[in-house]
C-alpha cells in the first residue's frame, strides 16, 4: 500500500502540471503515454516490437493521435483519418501474405484493434483537453470517486459477483456503489465549481462515466486474463503498466465524445 501510495504522489505531481500547462507538452506527453500503452498490449501479445507490423502499427497510432489541426493539412489533400486506416489495413492484411503467414490474420486484427482502442482513448484525451480544463477534472474524479466507491462498498458490503470469469473480486453492490459516488461528485461540480454544464447534464455524464468505466476496467482484466499476465506492465510500481491506471479513462472518453457530451 505504501508503494502505491509513492507512486501515486509522484504520478500525480507529473501528470497534472503538464495537464493544467496543456499546449505542445500536454500533447507530447499523451503521444509518450499512447505509445507506452500500445507497447503494453504488443507485448502482452507477444509480438516483436521491432517487426514491421509492431512499428507500422506505431506509426498509424502517432497519425491518429493528430490534432485537428494538423488533419486540416491533409484535408487539403482529400485524405481523413479514414483513409488512413483503410490504407493501414490493407498495407497490414497484404504483409500476411509477404510474410507467409508468420505474421498472421489474428496478428493484424489485434494491431488495428490495440491502436483503435489506444489511439483514440488517448487522442479524445486531447480533445478533452481542449474542451475546457474542468471537464478534465471531473472526469479524473468521477473515475476516481468510482473505483473508491466500488472498492470500499464492495469491501463491506459486496457478496453478489459482478463478472467473476474475468475480475473475480468486483461486486455488484460495489459497481452500485462506484455509480453512487460519481453522482455525489456530479453534484459537488454543480455546486462548487464554474463549469458551464447543468446538473442534470453532470447526472447524465457521471453515470455513463462510472458505467462505461467500470467496463473499461473489465476490458482490461480480460486481456490480461486471456494473455495470462498480473498487470499490463510494470513501469508503475504497485499500479502496473500505463494501461491498469487510465484502461477507465481512455474507454469512457470516446463515449462522451461521440454522445457530443464533451
Amino acid at each position: 500500500m505504501k508503494q502505491r501510495i509513492i507512486t501515486a504522489i509522484v504520478a500525480a505531481a507529473i501528470f497534472l502540471p503538464i495537464v493544467m500547462y496543456g499546449k505542445l507538452p500536454f500533447l507530447l506527453f499523451v503521444y509518450l503515454l499512447a505509445s507506452i500503452g500500445l507497447y503494453e498490449l504488443v507485448k502482452m501479445k507477444g509480438l516483436p516490437i521491432l517487426s514491421f507490423g509492431s512499428v507500422y502499427s506505431f506509426i498509424l497510432l502517432w497519425a491518429i493521435l493528430l490534432p485537428q489541426s494538423a488533419m486540416n493539412l491533409l484535408d487539403n489533400y482529400g485524405y481523413t483519418k479514414a483513409d488512413i486506416l483503410l490504407i493501414s489495413m490493407i498495407l497490414l492484411l497484404s504483409y500476411t501474405v509477404l510474410s507467409k503467414n508468420r505474421f498472421t490474420f489474428d496478428d493484424a486484427g489485434f494491431l488495428v484493434m490495440s491502436v483503435l482502442y489506444v489511439g483514440f482513448g488517448f487522442y479524445y484525451l486531447c480533445e478533452t483537453r481542449q474542451t475546457g480544463l474542468i471537464y478534465i477534472f471531473f472526469v479524473l474524479f468521477t473515475i476516481w470517486a468510482t473505483d473508491s466507491g466500488a472498492y470500499f462498498v464492495g469491501r463491506a458490503m459486496g457478496k453478489k459477483k459482478l463478472w467473476p470469469e474475468i475480475s473475480p473480486n468486483k461486486t455488484i453492490e460495489g459497481s452500485i456503489g462506484g455509480i453512487v459516488c460519481a453522482w455525489i461528485v456530479a453534484l459537488l461540480f454543480a455546486v462548487l465549481s464554474s463549469i458551464e454544464t447543468t446538473f442534470l447534464q453532470l447526472f447524465v455524464m457521471s453515470t455513463l462515466i462510472s458505467i462505461f468505466g467500470q467496463i473499461g476496467d473489465l476490458v482490461e482484466s480480460a486481456f490480461k486474463r486471456y494473455y495470462g499476465v498480473k498487470d499490463s506492465g510494470n513501469l508503475l510500481p504497485g499500479h502496473g503498466g500505463i494501461l491498469d491506471r487510465l484502461d477507465s479513462l481512455i474507454f469512457v472518453l470516446p463515449v462522451l465524445h461521440v454522445l457530443n457530451l464533451l
